[in-house]
Formats: C-alpha cells, sequence, structure tokens
C-alpha cells in the first residue's frame, strides 16, 4: 500500500490511516486515504460545514449525496460556540451528528479576508470578530489547540495567504513566514494517534518560491499536503498555469489538496493536473441563491423561462430535485421564498459536484480520463435546453 502507514487510533485498536494511490492516467490519480473514521476516495470533494452544519442539509442527505468528508471551518467555530464548549460537548462529529472524517481549515484564510479588522505579527494574528468585535488572537499553537478541541481527523496547519495579485516581495515574506508556522504547527500538533496534519505549500504564481516552499514543507513532514493562495483573485487561466508545475513538487504518495476551489471545470483541470482533495462553498451558497449546476451548465432556476417549464433541472439527475419537482416547482418556491428552494436546489448542487467525483474516479481507474474530459465540456458547451 503505497504511503500508507499504521495509527493507532487510542483505543487500543491500531488503524491503517494513509493515502492509497490505486490508478493514474496522466497526471490525474485516484486512491483513498484511510482514516478511523471512514474511508475517504480521492479525487474527493468536501462540502463545506462552516458553522458546524452544511447550510440547508441535514448531515444524512450530505452524505447521501456520496460525500465522505465535509470541511469545518477553525476561524467561525472558535468564536461561535467556542472550541471549548464544543470539547465538553464531545466534539465536533457528535456536535454536529456526523461520524465520518472531518477535516477543518487552520482559520487562516479567513483571518486575512478581515483585512483592517487583524495585525499580523510574526507571533501570529491578533483580530477583531466579525460578530461582535471582540479581540481574539490566533497563532500556530492555538489554532493545533482548537482543531485538537474540535476532533479534527485532519488538522490544516497555521499559514498566512495574501490575495492576489500581489508584488513578488510580499508573496515571498508571507510564504517564508507561512514555512515557520508550518514548523511550529508541527511541533505544536505533536503526535496524536489517528489524527493527520496537512502543510500547506504558498508561494503565489512564482514558480520558484512555490519550489521553495515545497522543499520547506517536506523537510517539516507532514501526513498530506495543500496548495494554497490559489482561487483568490487569480482567474482560472493563472490558477491552472501554477497548478502544471506546484503539485509535482509535493510527495506522491501522500494527498495533494488544492483549498478552496471551486466550480466544476476549476475541479475538473485541477484533477487533471494531479490534485486529490477540493472544497468549496459554492454549491450550497449557488443553492440558496437559485442556481443549480447541470451537465449543461448553470440554470438560474429565479429566471421567468422556468415558470412554466414541466422538467427537471437535469433529466439524467437522481437527485431528490430531479426526480420529484419540476423547474415550475423549483422556480416557484425560489420567487415566493420558501425554505425547500435552498434545500433542494443544494441537494442537487452536492449531488452534481459527488457525481463529477465519482465519474473521474471511475474514468481513472479505467484509463479513460481524457475520454471523460472531452465530453463533460462538450456537455457544458451545449448549454441548457430551452423549454418548448
Amino acid at each position: 500500500m503505497e504511503g500508507a502507514h499504521v495509527w493507532n487510533t487510542g483505543d487500543g485498536m491500531a488503524e491503517r490511516l494513509g493515502f492509497e494511490l490505486k490508478a493514474t492516467d496522466g497526471r490525474a490519480r485516484t486512491g483513498v486515504i484511510r482514516t478511523p473514521r471512514g474511508a475517504v476516495r480521492t479525487p474527493a470533494f468536501m462540502p463545506v460545514g462552516t458553522a458546524a452544519t452544511v447550510k440547508a442539509m441535514m448531515p444524512e442527505s450530505v452524505r447521501a449525496t456520496g460525500a465522505d468528508i465535509l470541511l469545518g471551518n477553525t476561524y467561525h467555530l472558535m468564536l461561535r460556540p467556542g472550541a471549548e464548549r464544543m470539547a465538553r460537548l464531545g466534539g465536533l462529529h457528535r456536535f454536529m451528528n456526523w461520524e465520518r472524517p472531518i477535516l477543518t481549515d487552520s482559520g487562516g484564510f479567513q483571518v486575512m479576508s478581515l483585512a483592517g479588522l487583524r495585525k499580523l505579527t510574526e507571533k501570529g494574528v491578533t483580530f477583531k470578530s466579525h460578530i461582535d468585535g471582540s479581540r481574539h488572537e490566533l497563532t500556530p499553537e492555538r489554532s493545533m489547540e482548537i482543531q485538537r478541541l474540535l476532533g479534527s481527523d485532519i488538522v490544516m496547519c497555521f499559514d498566512e495567504c495574501p490575495a492576489l495579485p500581489a508584488d513578488r516581495d510580499r508573496i515571498a515574506e508571507s510564504m517564508r513566514l507561512s514555512m515557520r508556522w508550518a514548523a511550529r504547527s508541527r511541533e505544536a500538533f505533536g503526535d496524536r494517534p489517528g489524527h493527520a496534519l496537512f502543510g500547506i505549500m504558498q508561494g503565489g504564481l512564482e514558480r520558484d518560491l512555490r519550489e521553495e516552499s515545497a522543499r520547506a514543507l517536506k523537510e517539516i513532514g507532514f501526513d498530506g499536503y495543500a496548495v494554497g493562495g490559489l482561487a483568490v483573485g487569480e482567474g482560472q487561466e493563472a490558477m491552472f498555469s501554477c497548478l502544471d508545475y506546484a503539485p509535482e513538487f509535493l510527495p506522491r504518495d501522500k494527498p495533494r489538496y488544492l483549498m478552496g476551489v471551486g466550480k466544476p471545470d476549476d475541479i475538473v483541470g485541477a484533477v487533471k493536473r494531479g490534485i486529490d482533495m477540493m472544497d468549496c462553498v459554492l454549491p450550497s451558497r449557488s443553492g440558496r441563491t437559485g442556481q443549480a449546476f447541470t451537465r449543461r451548465g448553470v440554470v438560474n432556476i429565479k429566471n421567468a423561462r422556468h415558470q412554466d417549464d414541466p422538467r427537471p433541472l437535469d433529466a439524467e439527475c437522481g437527485c431528490p430535485a430531479c426526480t420529484g419537482y419540476s423547474r415550475a416547482y423549483l422556480h416557484h418556491v425560489f420567487r415566493a421564498g420558501e425554505m425547500i428552494s435552498g434545500m433542494l436546489l443544494t441537494w442537487h448542487n452536492l449531488h452534481y459536484f459527488q457525481e463529477i467525483m465519482a465519474g473521474m474516479r471511475a474514468a481513472i481507474a479505467a484509463g479513460d480520463f481524457a475520454e471523460w474530459e472531452a465530453q463533460f465540456h462538450a456537455q457544458r458547451a451545449e448549454g441548457d435546453i430551452p423549454p418548448e
């Protein structure tokens, strides 16, 4: 088993936890991440449960879409309900009724977005809560402590992520700070049987800085590696140009995670370039605002063209929104402001994203990824079929 190792889960039972690379097709990879809470099939898309919930979805509904793992948000959970309270209540898994694996981000990206409300130093970041203005400090050590209290299966090291575009000196300074924080995160994480720590590569769109970052992370040693600092304003072409080389700087036998991506064609392009894991709020956020992702592109259910349309969103989709309801109904409940609108459209979007992942896993295993990708793009190019 490539990249696998044995960790003790803490209850006397040794679990084999690691990454098994099952097949490759070009640079695209399929495999499995094994954790004490269950296997994660890769390529994997992680729905985002920012505040201990995937908005508009019950946990069992998220699982029914095919999701093996969720993402939780350190920044939001530390502010509300609080990491110590969460630990007293049995941890994040029990709190949100999700017993499968959970990855938590470190809070660095959210703190970055606070702009004028934060102060950055070598030690960490002090900031004011966007909720009530209360003052907080987040350091590599505190981020590791919070994620331990949450009970995260996969923990992300604390980093700083500058928005793009940014000048090279700013990117280099930020990346090297993140590497020093990565070493502190590794030390603070310690030896936690049954849990994994991922490092985060930074370096913007600068190839040599990306390589320097990857070298530093490999010297520290992590259970998996993320490509951070993309999908932050640079555009798809620039992101793909970076992904043409960045994943290859990382160990082949460990999972590679692209943070905060994205749209269906972003996901497919990332997997094509060697990425194993992704996350994004887009499927649920779009569902709540009346957007549905389908094989033929995005459908804006709010548009009047759907008000008399008896067809499903996607005739080939097996989700509850498509098998039980018409576009006319979905248009009506969205326009009426009914909660079921966000519920059904979010379910559909998450189901479709998981169908994409399942399709890519099967195609890579069969050696047919190029053909699958061509069909994926051809269907989207056709566009949505108008009602008769």
